[in-house]
């Protein structure tokens, strides 16, 4: 089936986004907003969106909900940066690595505007050879705060390719390149669309989760 129809179909049926995707695929985003969804592309490695938002409001209510003050106060007390954000798991890993991109970013470019004006190639270059930054989590970066073209590959996608039979080739290039050479070059598209794609993965892990629950 041709890819943008599915693409459609999903639209069709998710007409509005949840709390968290409303914001990641908001038409006009603050460069605050942008920043946050930075940072949230990096703490939501291996965990759940729920984890993320109580590190990130531990981060806002001690005003540090930015690149700029993630840098500073990671410089000044990498402990407090470590507690601030232990929800969201794996947090000694993922300070170091919130840190190492924050401290890349002031210290080369500023700020996440002047960093994100660059060849698009050359910004994601520049983050996967940050520590613990890899496609998934640059990718994300460049789409959804950058709002390049650029189509993010994650397990839920692997898996809704895998189901309706697109490509026996799961590997994340292979299905960067599927989806980018069958869909128009949007990146508003590719925003809703892996948005979409998520969002149905989630639900059918859900209901396959309640059928299991009253068989018992």
């Amino acid at each position: 089936m041709d890819l943008y129809r599915l693409y459609l179909r999903l639209k069709n049926k998710y007409r509005k986004l949840d709390k968290y995707w409303s914001l990641w695929c908001k038409t006009q985003k603050s460069w605050k907003e942008k920043e946050k969804i930075a940072i949230g592309a990096i703490l939501v490695q291996r965990t759940n969106w729920k984890n993320v938002e109580l590190a990130l409001y531990n981060l806002e209510k001690q005003n540090i909900l930015s690149i700029e003050a993630i840098y500073k106060t990671g410089k000044k007390n990498f402990k407090l940066l470590e507690r601030l954000i232990r929800p969201s798991g794996f947090y000694r890993q993922k300070a170091k690595r919130l840190l190492e991109c924050c401290k890349f970013i002031v210290e080369e470019h500023k700020t996440l505007k002047k960093f994100l004006k660059q060849d698009t190639n050359k910004s994601r270059e520049q983050l996967l050879n940050l520590f613990g930054i890899g496609p998934e989590t640059a990718d994300s970066i460049l789409l959804y705060a950058g709002e390049k073209p650029i189509f993010v590959i994650d397990e839920y996608t692997r898996r809704w390719v895998k189901n309706h039979h697109l490509s026996n080739n799961l590997g994340y290039n292979v299905l960067q390149r599927f989806f980018e050479n069958n869909l128009p070059r949007d990146y508003k598209i590719y925003q809703n669309f892996h948005a979409m794609i998520v969002l149905e993965g989630q639900n059918n892990r859900q209901n396959l989760n309640k059928r299991s629950f009253h068989k018992k």
